[in-house]
């Protein structure tokens, strides 16, 4: 890839092909929906608000990231869905109570015409919910060409010129890769022989692989990060990113971490806990599936404060999380946070964070951004995994032996400075030694 690189037009639409149609794929779909009739602002979304600037900073080119870079135009957007209960979008929504009524009376139309397709669906997965709008095949490689007729169908239906398609599911219990993920031909035999092995999410994610379509996994469950699915990722050209989307609390402690670390103040411990009564948090409540979740939410302070590099500091830190399902929360989850910390010659101290947020609304615009960006770099002739995109996962995927990069910061710069390569622009390294020659 040469800097500057020819992107494609985004010409005709895109189809934005969501697994799971609750509560945060509806508050995306409404969410676009009320942007494009000028009922709301994209608040929320890089892609839509911010700016990115370029060249020197006496320059003042500071222009908004979507006349930077050639983004698919959010009215342009054009959605559809699978999942394993029949409910349309606007029955969904309502069901998820994230969105007020009267916002959702305003479009009635266009969630109306939202019918999900029957999921794929294995409670072996997902032990706390039972599907009853479900694929029925042969085998899992059958249910994996149903998925892709869907997608053929979808774009026919549609006239999307482009599609992408995001696992907006529950998370699914945990596994480890296991030989049946290890290559392309092993994964292919064990969808034949209806492997026990194959999750859901990875049946769409293949679907999505062998369609050319962009796959993001927005959920903390091994999926499209297998060896298999990389792999035939870049042997298809397509771009994957994932996992599990950042959004409340990971997403304070990737802002609060790099400043403790910035400033070498010490770390004794960090305890976390959450409510949430939505769909997630009756998911979570079983332990396999919370047993996932715990692994992308534990893991970002390991790479932020490098124990390793600074043993004084951080090397005996105790860190818990916990997520509690209490149905009267609904969609709005809280997070408390307790954090141990010390400085100049060891005195401690303590930071308490009690952030009540609205989970499906962080997440909207994280998803919308995700859409844009990734067809962005299917038409930048971009394949495999994104890391670029680290900025939007609790867990981001990276190439094998490579650790990933969790500073909120860091991440945003590696974004925007991907963006100025891909136009051609000078990177910005903050340097400003040029200002006092």
């Amino acid at each position: 890839m040469q800097k500057g690189v020819e992107i494609s037009k985004p010409t005709g639409k895109l189809g934005v092909m969501l697994v799971g149609l609750g509560a945060v794929s509806t508050t995306v779909i409404a969410g676009v929906e009320a942007v494009k009739l000028g009922l709301a602002k994209p608040f929320g979304s890089l892609t839509q608000m911010a700016t990115i600037r370029l060249g020197k900073r006496t320059e003042k080119r500071t222009p908004l990231i979507k006349d930077f870079v050639p983004l698919a135009d959010i009215g342009d957007l054009v959605f559809g869905a699978w999942d394993i209960f029949p409910d349309d979008a606007l029955v969904a929504a309502s069901k998820a109570a994230v969105l007020d009524q009267a916002l959702l009376k305003s479009l009635e139309t266009p969630l109306r015409a939202i019918k999900p397709m029957k999921g794929v669906f294995e409670q072996r997965w997902v032990k706390r919910l039972t599907g009853t709008h479900v694929k029925v095949g042969r085998n899992k490689k059958d249910l994996a060409d149903q998925i892709v007729a869907d997608i053929k169908n979808f774009k026919s239906r549609t006239e999307a010129s482009r599609l992408v398609m995001i696992w907006c599911g529950s998370t699914e219990a945990h596994t480890i890769v296991k030989p049946e993920h290890e290559n392309i031909t092993a994964f292919e035999n064990a969808l034949e022989s209806n492997s026990p092995e194959i999750a859901s999410s990875m049946i769409y994610a293949y679907a999505a692989l062998v369609s050319g379509v962009p796959f993001v996994n927005a959920a903390p469950n091994l999926c499209v990060d297998i060896p298999a699915l990389v792999g035939m990722a870049n042997g298809n050209q397509v771009p994957i990113a994932g996992k599990d989307l950042k959004t409340g609390q990971t997403l304070m402690k990737t802002i609060l971490a790099p400043g403790f670390k910035a400033r070498m103040l010490g770390v004794r411990g960090w305890y976390s806990t959450n409510i949430l009564g939505n769909r997630d948090g009756e998911v979570l409540d079983d332990p396999e599936s919370f047993r996932t979740k715990e692994e992308s939410k534990l893991g970002a302070l390991q790479y932020i404060l490098q124990p390793d590099l600074y043993p004084e500091l951080y090397g005996s830190i105790r860190h818990q999380v916990r997520i509690d399902y209490y149905p009267p929360r609904g969609d709005n989850k809280e997070g408390w946070d307790n954090i141990d910390i010390f400085g100049w010659l060891g005195y401690p101290m303590q930071i308490k964070v009690n952030f009540l947020c609205r989970d499906s609304i962080l997440a909207a615009p994280v998803v919308l951004d995700l859409a844009l960006f990734l067809d962005l770099a299917q038409r930048s002739g971009m394949k495999g995994i994104q890391e670029w995109l680290s900025f939007y996962f609790k867990s981001p995927m990276t190439a094998p032996g490579l650790y990933p990069e969790h500073d909120l910061f860091i991440q945003l710069m590696k974004l925007k400075n991907t963006l100025r390569y891909l136009r051609g622009e000078e990177l910005i390294t903050h340097l400003g030694l040029e200002y006092y020659d």
